[in-house]
């Protein structure tokens, strides 16, 4: 049996045995190597009198636990059955990052910069204890960090609104998109305890040049703490060119804040950039657009979210980014309804995935053989926010509009319907068993609305 014949015999068999996973809970990883090609002829029969062509590949990045068994659904129903795909397929879960010494991390972000387009599953960024439950050889970085340090790009997070569900923040109406400058700044710093009384400055020396130093601070009657951080002109020239690019691909205004009355120097210097490039290369789109660009200091910016209902995006550094994207993700109700893109500078390049876990509570309770109803919208919308890129790139509004219709399945089937998710019955303040159905029970419903589109000639 040749190589390529027996790789798609073991995809063959890899889908058969996941193929009723969230029925059965039996799920096998794929014991071939970090990637794989599937086959439309390797996978169950279509569900559509003919796929839709998807003209490039995607690269999907697998991932751990629960998440995993229901990203294998997820292609099992919605993405096999309807689409002649490519899928370039790299295994991020925890146990073969660790037996490759996590290079399958970095060659799936080359695949992504060759390709495009990547879509991928919630993974275990490992600590102390994952360490020891998996007999790691080591604590293993974040397979999301690796992946934004190769692509140089800026994380978006955006909520997926469902009107049935109640919002903490009611006036929100509209999406809420959440740029985070994922780069440097508090997350790169070098820090210290000060031990006693003494000097502290800051020492710049110029390729070249002799050292020029700044005084800090001079601690007096004791000791205390330090922190230097720092960010780069051309990472946050990336980050302004991204968020003004998916401002115009989005028709919403862009805010970017900061608080460059207290940081002058710092934080100024985000803000002149943003100006500059607005000024020089986005202005006249932006008008053409009936849509702005403004800068905010964070706090009014924050103050005005809470009043507004929503409908722009907010372009944040680092740490800000962090603390604002989990507050937007709980005032439309649930971190299971916020879908993430990391989008490079280019505008091209992009890898779309869940904001959540891998919902490793839930995956106990599988191990266990009980049942769960785990939420799987923004897992869908990982796939749906990819294909949609996909299509734009590739000119085949077959594809997008085939990604736009499993998102209104996802929506309509919570809203129209009220088939939901534990998390989202009791979101509505229901806690009885009947008002929420299993994950598997949950998909079937957005496949039986899907086929209804398909019936209807909606697609």
């Amino acid at each position: 049996m040749s190589a390529s014949i027996s790789r798609l015999v073991l995809t063959s068999r890899a889908v058969s045995r996941t193929s009723t996973t969230l029925q059965a809970f039996s799920f096998a990883r794929p014991t071939f190597g970090a990637l794989q090609t599937y086959s439309p002829a390797a996978v169950r029969t279509m569900a559509t009198s003919h796929k839709i062509k998807v003209k490039n590949p995607v690269v999907e990045l697998d991932g751990d636990e629960m998440t995993r068994i229901i990203w294998q659904s997820i292609k099992d129903k919605f993405i096999h059955p309807y689409l002649d795909i490519d899928l370039k397929y790299y295994d991020l879960g925890l146990e073969y990052r660790d037996q490759t010494n996590d290079q399958v991390t970095i060659d799936a972000a080359e695949a992504i910069k060759k390709y495009s387009v990547g879509v991928k599953c919630a993974t275990i960024t490992p600590d102390e204890a994952r360490v020891e439950e998996f007999k790691l050889k080591k604590m293993w970085l974040s397979p999301n960090g690796t992946i934004r340090n190769a692509l140089g790009g800026t994380v978006f997070r955006e909520p997926i609104v469902i009107p049935r569900i109640p919002r903490l923040v009611p006036g929100w109406k509209q999406p809420i998109i959440i740029g985070r400058h994922a780069f440097g700044d508090q997350y790169r710093a070098k820090d210290r305890v000060i031990p006693g009384p003494g000097k502290l400055t800051m020492v710049y020396t110029p390729k070249g040049g002799k050292p020029e130093e700044i005084d800090v601070f001079e601690f007096e009657s004791g000791g205390g703490v330090a922190q230097t951080q720092y960010n780069t002109d051309e990472s946050i020239t990336g980050f302004a060119h991204a968020s003004f690019k998916l401002a115009l691909d989005k028709a919403y205004p862009l805010y970017m804040s900061t608080k460059n009355t207290i940081l002058k120097k710092y934080d100024g210097r985000f803000k002149d950039i943003f100006q500059e490039i607005y000024e020089t290369t986005y202005k006249k789109d932006f008008e053409a657009k009936k849509i702005w660009y403004e800068h905010r200091l964070i706090d009014d910016m924050v103050a005005q979210m809470m009043k507004s209902s929503g409908g722009y995006i907010m372009a944040l550094k680092n740490y800000d980014g962090d603390v604002q994207s989990d507050v937007v993700a709980q005032g439309f109700g649930s971190l299971g309804l916020m879908t993430s893109v990391l989008i490079a500078p280019d505008g091209k390049t992009f890898e779309s995935e869940a904001a959540h876990g891998t919902v490793t509570r839930h995956y106990r309770e599988h191990q266990k053989g009980n049942e769960t109803s785990t939420n799987p919208i923004a897992s869908i919308f990982a796939w749906t926010r990819g294909l949609v890129q996909r299509g734009k790139l590739d000119n085949t509004p077959d594809v997008v509009a085939f990604a736009e219709a499993l998102e209104r399945a996802c929506v309509d089937t919570v809203d129209v319907d009220g088939v939901m998710t534990k998390d989202l019955a009791l979101a509505c303040g229901k806690t009885g068993r009947e008002d929420y159905v299993t994950t598997g029970e949950y998909l079937n419903a957005v496949e039986r609305r899907l086929k209804q589109s398909f019936s209807q000639g909606k697609l």
